[in-house]
């Protein structure tokens, strides 16, 4: 592939619900720009994009991909996504090295929740957009009704450059709104003029009347002509549009067929014509040496950065960081620094990816995207630059996974084999995360929901070769007591020689913190207990509280009193003493009416208006506390809450299920609160048959 300048390049997202057809539309783009001579298929596992079997297994794609298409003298660099919700971070990967966006909406099944989610991250990362429909092929989809769904969302801001010209329930060509022509296709890539069609005309009227009106809102110069009832150039109402694009003042809508690679070719010419190259966006980072603003701005002319922006991590061809070049121009023997990490690396060879297949180039110019492969210290979100300009761009932000499993190998002695490789997959996949829960002895697996979870479980059997069980994981109780108990525990051992004694007197009682397992006193007077036998009883009192005698769980808010107790001039010991400091625990925990303490976390839901009831319904049901409601941006509702650990279990699949996959949540620990008597009942019972 040849090298391209700044201003050549194009990066766009694909975005959109999952199975709206971004997948297919990136096979129909590849083959219509001769990247492959053939079309794969979803169902026949043989996309370019969806290349890997866990992929090609379900029939959708879980990670981004890369593929690079010549068209029209640039190079359009697109970044195929998933459209299921718990894939989200490979989404926010490729938006962040994004410049541009093409939202995909099914013109069968509609504007769809996946839809309103892309539109968002648009607004959020600034992306130029526009919207492409397909499946037009198809006997009952309809770009009229995707078109007067998107005006009830979004405004006048939907414009339709194209509208479908179908005949006996089939696509057989399209009408060009801005030139006022009709065209039949003949061929790939291929058409020829045709008239349009009278049905056509009326929607055709409103369609390019609202364009004009658009257009001649660009300049006052066009504001008058328009007024005065004079007629735009194509060059014009392109320039006008390309314009507006870029400022976000018009999102255009074309449409078309994947399977038929219909509307493709117009598609990728909109892509070179309307959307801006990395040298119209900017770029900032900070000198890690000066601590002042770096304005990269994809200037070539500049010192060498880059930003990693993911990692792929595949057991046959290696570890390759894809990076979006930020200024200068990399090649293979630049000597890269990465500052986060404080490591050089050279290169030696760079690469664009076309799926999962590594292609040589000679160098990458500012704003290109591309891959280093081995780059064995640097990870998603790391910056290289040169050791003279050290540079550092802001780290992407990801999802926070909330959904979580304990998991569990099912063959002794797999336990190294599935960390390493969990290692590996982590710093493929940001939003997953492993986390040691020692105190229940549980490994815990984070991700964005249930499938995700799933889908790491199947990964690890099919790339790794191990085999780990996903569980429901246990909840991180704590005992404490309510009232104040007084023990007397000796600790008496006779068996030939020194003996062992230990005796101690002391009260218990709640000591009003939990943050902090207890708190030891000694009021010991005339020597009943020497002074160099109190660390030994502290030391027993902080074995004991690891595992209280309710139910096995970790002890809190115990205020310990050592006030009294006895000693053996030969057979006392510090072990006898904090033997009998462990003795006097237990008994004197059980005696004062102890309790299970369960985790409290403060939740946030944020849904639309129309879904507030549900939610707050199912709280109700799930022991919550509700607390507050405040209205947000686009009709949404945060309703705040105070809810049981344990009972947000499979509350993701819940949310989403409840509200069409339109809310999100996030929670945060609060603190500690007594449990029910037939929450801590249950518990009891359920430690004890674990015993």
């Amino acid at each position: 592939m040849k090298v391209y300048r700044t201003d050549e390049i194009r990066n766009v997202v694909l975005l959109g619900h999952g199975g709206c057809g971004k997948t297919s539309l990136v096979e129909a783009m590849a083959y219509v720009s001769g990247v492959t001579n053939r079309m794969g298929k979803i169902s026949d596992g043989n996309t370019i994009s969806d290349f890997d079997k866990e992929e090609q297994k379900r029939g959708f794609s879980i990670g981004t991909s890369l593929i690079p298409i010549e068209w029209e003298k640039a190079k359009i660099n697109v970044l195929d996504t998933p459209g299921y919700f718990d894939f989200v971070g490979e989404v926010e990967e490729a938006v962040s090295a994004a410049d541009a966006a093409v939202i995909v909406v099914s013109g069968k099944a509609g504007v769809e929740v996946g839809t309103e989610k892309a539109w968002e991250l648009c607004d959020k990362y600034n992306l130029p957009r526009m919207v492409y429909v397909t499946e037009m092929d198809l006997d009952d989809a309809s770009f009229r009704q995707v078109v007067e769904t998107l005006r009830a969302k979004y405004g006048k801001v939907i414009a339709p450059h194209f509208m479908p010209i179908r005949e006996n329930e089939k696509l057989v060509g399209y009408v060009n709104i801005i030139k006022n022509a009709g065209r039949r296709y003949t061929g790939i890539a291929e058409r020829e003029e045709c008239e349009i069609p009278d049905y056509c005309m009326d929607y055709l009227q409103q369609y390019r009347d609202a364009l004009m009106e658009s257009v001649a809102e660009t300049s006052e110069e066009f504001l008058d002509r328009y007024l005065s009832g004079e007629e735009f150039s194509v060059e014009e109402i392109r320039s006008a549009m390309r314009t507006e694009v870029m400022d976000g003042d018009i999102v255009p809508v074309a449409m078309g067929s994947s399977v038929q690679a219909q509307g493709v070719a117009n598609l990728l010419s909109d892509i070179v014509r309307f959307f801006p190259s990395p040298a119209n966006r900017e770029c900032v980072g900070m000198n890690r040496k000066t601590n002042a603003i770096y304005e990269a701005n994809y200037d070539f002319a500049k010192a060498k950065s880059a930003y990693v922006f993911k990692t792929m991590v595949d057991p046959f061809i290696g570890k390759y960081s894809f990076i979006k070049v930020c200024s200068g121009v990399i090649k293979g023997d630049d000597v890269l620094y990465n500052s986060d990490t404080d490591a050089e690396a050279k290169p030696g060879k760079i690469y664009t990816m076309i799926g999962n297949k590594p292609i040589e180039v000679s160098e990458l110019f500012a704003g290109d995207i591309g891959a280093i492969a081995k780059l064995n210290t640097t990870k998603t979100g790391d910056t290289l630059s040169t050791k003279n300009t050290q540079l550092a761009f802001a780290k992407t932000e990801y999802s926070v996974p909330y959904t979580y499993m304990k998991y569990v190998t099912k063959a002794k002695g797999d336990e190294d084999k599935v960390s390493q490789a969990l290692a590996k997959m982590m710093a493929e996949d940001v939003t997953l995360k492993v986390v040691n829960d020692t105190e229940n002895r549980q490994i815990l697996l984070y991700g964005m929901g249930d499938q995700h979870l799933e889908i790491v479980a199947s990964k690890l059997a099919s790339r790794y070769k191990v085999d780990i069980t996903l569980e429901k994981p246990k909840v991180a109780f704590r005992e404490t007591i309510r009232k104040k108990s007084d023990v007397d525990s000796k600790y008496k051992k006779q068996s030939g020689g020194h003996g062992q004694y230990g005796h101690v007197k002391m009260t218990f009682e709640s000591s009003g913190d939990l943050e902090t397992p207890y708190v030891f006193e000694e009021t010991v007077v005339g020597g009943a207990v020497p002074k160099n036998y109190f660390p030994a009883v502290e030391k027993g009192l902080q074995e004991a509280v690891a595992k209280g005698p309710l139910a096995g769980y970790p002890v809190v808010g115990i205020k310990a009193v050592l006030y009294d107790g006895s000693y053996h001039p030969v057979d006392s010991s510090e072990m006898a003493f904090k033997t009998a400091a462990i003795q006097a625990f237990k008994k004197g925990v059980m005696d004062a009416s102890p309790v299970l303490l369960e985790p409290i976390v403060s939740l946030k839901v944020t849904v639309p208006d129309d879904y507030t009831g549900d939610v707050m319904g199912d709280l109700n049901k799930r022991r919550g506390r509700v607390l507050g409601m405040t209205p947000t941006a686009g009709g949404k509702q945060i309703i705040e809450a105070d809810v049981p650990m344990m009972e947000l279990y499979g509350y993701c699949t819940n949310l989403r299920s409840m509200t069409g996959g339109r809310g999100k949540y996030e929670y945060t620990f609060a603190r500690y609160e007594q449990a029910p008597n037939d929450v801590q009942e249950k518990e009891i019972a359920k430690r004890a048959a674990e015993e």
